[in-house]
């Protein structure tokens, strides 16, 4: 198998959720990556499983010579892996091993220790193997994990080269505003309800995250000028926008049209919702019904940028805001919870997510509508 055949492999195992702990990170993706890339993975003078350092353990050790360490490798259950680069630091100062590498078997952060700066400004590059393309995936884990260039301590040198090239703060700067107008375009949940908030703070109503969504796309294709900020219009409350303050009035105006539109077809039964939130609980609970295992390779995917769609403790699903952990998050199944608080395109993107996981062998057996 080619190492690109093997990175499309990894990739697709990864979008079905296959790999739900540690230990199936290591064994289905770690081991045979090294082995792809040139280690001798039986060789455990060269390949060290659970190398001991000052009574701890780290995941592997790759050395050069036999029983030597040149990197150490942290594997981490996919979904998780924020503050183990602090103990990762440790283990390498302590052995004085130049290259350290922290893993979910998805994203690989490549870091050099003995460098200047906080532990992410040592970060060399972080890598993802579902976002990254093939090419990319395949050059920086060559570049930096290959065997051979890690004998020959070629990887190091590449590792600081990167590390030092001032070219890479051109090209944060450049990106910039690509990376703006991507989060207006991709409306993180977190964004919404920091623009949310601020509303309220201006005028003491808090609008709806499906209001803030219609704004930011009207920032993307409204003409602006450097002085001036495109405001969306805001209609009466039998409209489709809606303000949490004004929940009475809406609960009044709602027509059995509205209702009827938000919906869930799974096998030839439909069941009905008031709003897409409850559609997307619905299939939650549905695909949990069918599939024991569903949820399990759900939580498994890497999920928002700050937050979990779905998580065992309500309160991880919004790290720092127990508010919106009791007020927006549902239990679909006992010890599962969802969270709720995203707009109608954050839910679509929810779903979509949920039936790529689920991988049912009749595609058009199900249909959520929430538009």
């Amino acid at each position: 198998m080619s190492f690109t055949s093997h990175i499309e492999k990894v990739r697709e195992g990864l979008l079905q959720g296959q790999f739900i702990s540690e230990a199936a990170v290591s064994q289905g993706i770690i081991l045979p990556t090294l082995k792809e890339l040139g280690w001798p993975v039986f060789d455990t003078s060269v390949v060290i499983p659970e190398f001991t350092v000052q009574n701890r353990r780290v995941d592997y050790a790759l050395c050069h010579p036999a029983y030597k360490p040149s990197i150490f490798i942290e594997v981490k259950k996919p979904g998780t892996s924020d503050g183990a680069d602090r103990q990762l630091f440790e283990y390498a100062f302590h052995e004085g091993v130049p290259m350290a590498i922290l893993t979910n078997g998805q994203e690989w952060s490549f870091y050099l220790p003995g460098e200047q700066g906080r532990y992410d400004e040592r970060r060399v590059y972080k890598l993802d193997l579902v976002d990254r393309s093939i090419d990319e995936s395949n050059k920086r884990l060559q570049r930096y994990l290959g065997y051979k260039n890690v004998c020959s301590n070629e990887a190091l040198k590449e590792a600081r080269k990167d590390y030092q090239d001032i070219a890479r703060v051109r090209e944060i700067e450049s990106n910039l505003p690509k990376a703006w107008a991507a989060m207006l375009k991709e409306q993180d949940s977190l964004l919404l309800d920091l623009l949310a908030e601020r509303v309220e703070d201006f005028c003491g109503y808090k609008p709806d995250l499906d209001v803030c969504s219609q704004f930011l796309e009207k920032q993307l294709t409204s003409p602006q000028s450097s002085n001036s900020v495109t405001t969306p219009s805001i209609q009466k409350s039998d409209s489709k926008i809606k303000l949490k303050n004004q929940s009475h009035v809406e609960q009044s105006t709602q027509s059995l049209k509205s209702i009827d539109k938000y919906s869930l077809t799974y096998k030839g039964k439909v069941y009905s919702a008031k709003s897409a939130r409850e559609v997307m609980t619905t299939l939650f609970q549905v695909l949990a019904e069918e599939d024991k295992n569903f949820l399990e390779r759900f939580a498994s995917r890497k999920h928002g940028k700050k937050r979990r769609y779905l998580a065992k403790n309500k309160f991880d699903l919004y790290p720092g805001r127990p508010d919106l952990a009791e007020n927006n998050s549902f239990e679909v199944s006992p010890g599962w919870w969802l969270g709720t608080n995203y707009s109608r395109r954050n839910i679509q993107d929810i779903i979509d997510m949920a039936l790529e996981v689920a991988d049912l062998e009749d595609k058009n057996s199900i249909h959520a509508n929430v538009t």
